[in-house]
């Protein structure tokens, strides 16, 4: 573990990570008006009767997204909602991909989850509802929550491949036929590299992507993620080609670990809103300027510099907006809840170390909220504010 957390902190001290404060401390209300009306001797020697908790008598329909990076704090925010009051579904209980999650959560058959991926997920709002509304239009988003800019993405390449055959960008790879052919598994022409599952939104956002540069020559596989992602860690410590997506905060970087076996790839064309394959809210698939906040020493690039061709993502809970309305104090302390990414990224290599359990996540996240329990109160005290 410990090599796990060096190498975590390595990583995050080149990422372009916003870290929210978590606000000042509270004011305490020993004043001397205070005193003086305890030294009152016709003050009420009986103790005042404490003020419910705002989340008494309700409950939240809590979901959570189909991948694991995103399950610990996911549930460290179910228990802190379960701290003020809140009767919470477990999570595990609605674990959606995002088309269908925020289908869920427009139609108010879930409250709240804490995995929507900016700006890739407003794709998802602009699917149409029967009542003539659109799926954001019954949504809130729940700006400055969880990790905003946390969410670094980008493609991994082999490292000793990329380094003996001059590889510094997938535009160039897809240009020369000595590069992509290496890379053509199946004979079809076409060079592969490993993508994202279905419905996980990266997956259209990359073939977008693909249209957008006019990389003919590759193609993305599609699979289940951990299943591509053992065979791409297969082929990259044996040093042969190969390529596949991730992103931070997770456990795959902690094995993939780039700069030693892997390198970030860049990417010289960034798809804008143009929104090539005309999908439906394709226009948010913009990927802006890309992250450029990488060194040489984890990411590969041409003249022009390094470019993972991706936007950092904002990591934030999104809320049926009816609910949120009725919940104040829960949107508050969504938004004030804000665990550092190192600490999300560590608890991916406890979870990924343990038998994957709903009952590992459980124990992963009590123990980190008893490890930070001051920076939980905090967020506490902001929400009940």
């Amino acid at each position: 573990m410990k090599l796990s957390k060096s190498f975590w902190l390595a990583l995050i001290a080149i990422l372009a990570v916003f870290a929210a404060s978590c606000g000042s401390d509270v004011e305490g209300s020993t004043d001397a008006g205070a005193s003086d009306a305890a030294a009152d001797d016709s003050a009420d020697d009986a103790p005042a009767e404490e003020a419910p908790l705002p989340g008494e008598g309700k409950s939240v329909n809590m979901g959570r997204a189909n991948w694991s990076s995103g399950y610990v704090h996911a549930q460290i925010l179910h228990d802190l909602l379960e701290e003020i009051g809140y009767d919470v579904s477990s999570p595990d209980a609605l674990e959606f991909a995002p088309d269908l999650g925020y289908q869920a959560m427009a139609s108010g058959d879930m409250d709240l989850w804490a995995n929507s991926w900016y700006p890739g997920h407003y794709s998802w709002h602009a699917g149409d509802l029967t009542d003539g509304t659109t799926i954001g239009d019954n949504l809130t988003v729940v700006e400055g929550s969880v990790m905003p800019g946390g969410g670094l993405q980008g493609m991994l390449v082999t490292k000793s491949w990329a380094e003996e055959n001059g590889v510094t960008s997938l535009d160039g790879i897809n240009a020369d036929e000595a590069l992509w052919s290496q890379l053509d598994s199946d004979g079809n022409g076409k060079g592969e590299f490993y993508g994202c599952p279905e419905d996980w939104t990266c997956d259209d956002i990359m073939a977008s992507q693909i249209a957008f540069a006019g990389w003919d020559n590759l193609e993305q596989t599609q699979a289940g993620y951990d299943a591509m992602f053992a065979e791409f860690l297969t082929k990259a410590q044996a040093g042969d080609p190969a390529i596949i997506y991730t992103w931070t905060p997770t456990a795959y970087l902690a094995q993939a670990i780039p700069g030693e076996t892997t390198m970030w790839l860049t990417m010289e064309t960034i798809l804008d809103d143009s929104n090539p394959l005309g999908k439906e809210g394709g226009e948010s698939y913009d990927q802006g300027e890309g992250y450029t906040g990488l060194g040489a020493d984890t990411c590969l690039a041409p003249a022009s510099g390094c470019n993972t061709g991706w936007e950092a993502a904002d990591i934030l809970v999104t809320v049926n907006k009816a609910w949120g309305d009725d919940n104040p104090e829960a949107v508050a302390l969504s938004a004030a809840f804000n665990p550092p990414l190192i600490d999300m990224a560590i608890a991916g290599v406890d979870l990924n170390a343990s038998d994957g359990s709903q009952a590992a996540v459980e124990e992963i996240a009590a123990k980190w909220i008893a490890d930070n329990r001051d920076l939980c109160d905090e967020w506490i005290a902001a929400a009940l504010g």
